[in-house]
């Protein structure tokens, strides 16, 4: 199972990394909340249609209520993102967007009081720097980038929240809740001066392929999987989603590899598998709890002893 729920993490990636150029090209033509709006609208509908189907529908307050706060800040995530991936090229969004495997584990010591180790920091400074590599245009940062860091520290809230209460049995009733809430965030800012469609076929399908793809499947991935591996291990797994994102974007995008995509890139990703290194790398200290293996500990405890490897 544990090897399953990594494939599926992976499949999610690849399919986030193949959306960066897509909707950068969307949004030309299709203002951000609107295409927001019709791709979680379009998702919550095939879900609730699956669901109806099968008449396996959950609403009880343990899927709701989680699944209203995850939805809030997916939901948030998605519209920063987009916002500044207007604002810079798709590889630099999918690498910035990935710094979110950095943030996981910092997440769980502020919010969970869990230890960071040495090698962690050192990944911080690792990825900030190449951070800087790719955003900074002599003294100015650029907001695409910024709005895209800020998307990435809610993506890592999501990927430990849904750590913490995603449970196989109502995965898909939770994927429904999250969908939903994600289009009703969208759906203000896109009512100030109507929702605009897609006027052509070919944008249709790319919006279709959004939202049944990248919207519904993914997020069902997700929310599968991460009820059977810890968020440290999800994170690091999904960190391929840049590495996607840009070969995307070079091979259908006609964007170019250039030297601070190349070295910035490398820095993140450096940074992405430092964290999972480290608590493999961390000597044991007098008074340390005994350490179990991802697979013993088992994502789906759903104890008052949640633990991550970091």
């Amino acid at each position: 199972m544990q090897a399953l729920a990594m494939a599926s993490l992976l499949v999610m990636a690849a399919i986030w990394g193949s959306t960066f150029f897509l909707i950068k090209d969307v949004v030309t033509r299709v203002p951000v909340t609107d295409m927001l709006v019709v791709r979680f609208a379009l998702a919550t509908a095939a879900v609730a249609l699956v669901l109806g189907l099968r008449r396996q529908l959950v609403l009880t307050r343990d899927v709701v209520v989680p699944g209203t706060l995850l939805g809030l800040v997916f939901g948030a995530a998605q519209v920063l993102q987009t916002y500044g991936l207007e604002r810079t090229s798709a590889s630099i969004s999918g690498f910035v967007t990935g710094l979110y495997v950095v943030i996981t584990p910092l997440l769980t010591w502020v919010l969970l009081r869990h230890r960071v180790g040495t090698l962690t920091w050192v990944a911080v400074l690792l990825a900030t720097l190449g951070l800087g590599v790719l955003s900074l245009d002599g003294f100015t940062v650029s907001p695409g980038a910024l709005l895209t860091l800020a998307s990435a520290v809610c993506y890592a809230l999501h990927i430990v929240g849904l750590g913490r209460w995603s449970d196989p049995r109502t995965a898909l009733s939770m994927t429904a809740v999250q969908l939903a809430v994600v289009t009703l965030v969208c759906l203000p800012p896109a009512l100030l001066d109507g929702v605009q469609l897609p006027a052509t076929a070919p944008d249709w399908g790319r919006v279709l392929y959004l939202a049944l793809v990248a919207g519904a499947l993914t997020m069902l991935l997700q929310t599968w999987a991460q009820s059977q591996v810890p968020a440290t291990r999800a994170a690091v797994v999904m960190s391929m989603e840049p590495v996607f994102g840009a070969l995307f974007a070079v091979a259908l995008g006609g964007e170019v590899f250039t030297w601070r995509i190349t070295v910035g890139g490398l820095s993140i990703l450096a940074a992405m598998y430092l964290v999972e290194l480290s608590p493999l790398l961390r000597r044991p200290r007098r008074g340390d709890p005994p350490v179990r293996h991802p697979e013993e500990s088992g994502a789906g405890d759903r104890g008052g002893s949640w633990t991550l490897r970091s």
